[in-house]
């Protein structure tokens, strides 16, 4: 299997661009550097083990991820920390997230630790997988949001991102969620799906989208869901890599530029998210854990080591791939970050 890009070669290709740098389009929109304030979301990278290899992966995650596995001494530490933070929102994402042996021990710690909300960065096909029987409705039980991660209505479109049936299979887990009352008014059982498109351009808007996938869903499939969320794809790991191949990354840099939206930037998912990598790194962010940017804060960059005293109020750290979280309607893990 071919190795995804060196994450130094990734940063070469961001930082020779000639379009400016994020903190530049912030200086000329009148806005300050980031900062990072009281955690509202603690994001759990649980590992890059997984059973798809989309081709826009930002994680570089697949079936040969084996090693990159949280342990629980880690989910250990990030409960002591939750315990303390009482965040919001504890967003366990991946890989396929269910693939770690600990994944459901971890869910359940945290309903024991009355978390308003516990999200699972679902890809769907892994709910179809003969050894994960009781999933789905594990997750009901705990009352767990599905983010599931469907990039298109068209089977031929997704399959080509994602992998031979993968949309039909997905298909027959969002048959299963529905019959457990995801995705049902008022079963507070709720299934979001979230989209990116499926080439070098900007997400199409998120409220139209949203009615186009519910409209079509339905007609040709009858399978419902609560909502949707937009993600731009960022210029890093494959994504990048495909740009690289396709002589893309110029024009799709200077594309993400000449959309930045200042409004995008009040929204950032890094000013109240904490990140943590599957080996207990924290970052600022998902994207900036895949390029290898741990927070600033020198005495606090491992769960092992957290500091709240000296993490709230952080400088945040930003490079070119920045750009795609504030381009056009912005972009984050909860979907679009311009009102």
């Amino acid at each position: 299997m071919k190795p995804t890009m060196p994450v130094a070669d990734q940063h070469r290709l961001l930082s020779d661009s000639a379009v400016a740098s994020f903190d530049g389009h912030l200086a000329r929109a009148g806005l300050p550097p980031l900062t990072a304030g009281p955690t509202r979301v603690f994001q759990v990278n649980v590992g890059k083990l997984c059973n798809q290899r989309c081709h826009h992966c930002h994680v570089d995650a697949g079936p040969h991820q084996v090693e990159a596995n949280m342990a629980w001494p880690t989910f250990e530490a990030c409960l002591a920390v939750i315990r303390e933070l009482k965040p919001t929102t504890v967003d366990i994402t991946g890989g396929a997230p269910e693939l770690n042996p600990h994944f459901r021990r971890f869910v359940a710690a945290l309903r024991a630790l009355d978390v308003p909300e516990i999200i699972d960065r679902c890809n769907l096909t892994v709910l179809m997988i003969p050894a994960q029987s009781g999933l789905a409705s594990f997750l009901a039980e705990h009352r767990v949001r599905i983010v599931a991660s469907l990039p298109a209505v068209n089977p031929s479109q997704t399959d080509a991102q994602r992998g031979d049936g993968v949309f039909a299979r997905s298909i027959a887990a969002m048959r299963v969620l529905n019959d457990l009352g995801y995705g049902r008014p008022d079963s507070g059982l709720v299934l979001t799906l979230m989209s990116n498109p499926v080439g070098a351009f900007l997400p199409s808007g998120q409220s139209s989208a949203e009615a186009r996938f519910r409209a079509l869903l339905q007609t040709r499939h009858g399978v419902g869901f609560n909502d949707l969320i937009e993600l731009t794809n960022m210029p890093i790991s494959r994504f990048l890599e495909f740009l690289e191949r396709s002589g893309n990354t110029a024009a799709y840099l200077a594309k993400l530029s000449g959309a930045f939206n200042p409004a995008a930037a009040a929204g950032l998912m890094c000013r109240d998210t904490l990140s943590v990598g599957w080996d207990g790194t924290l970052y600022d962010c998902d994207f900036n854990q895949m390029l290898e940017m741990p927070v600033s804060v020198e005495g606090s960059r491992t769960i092992f080591t957290y500091r709240r005293d000296i993490m709230d109020e952080r400088p945040v750290r930003t490079a070119k791939h920045c750009l795609g979280c504030t381009a056009g309607q912005g972009s984050g893990c909860a979907g679009k970050t311009a009102s």
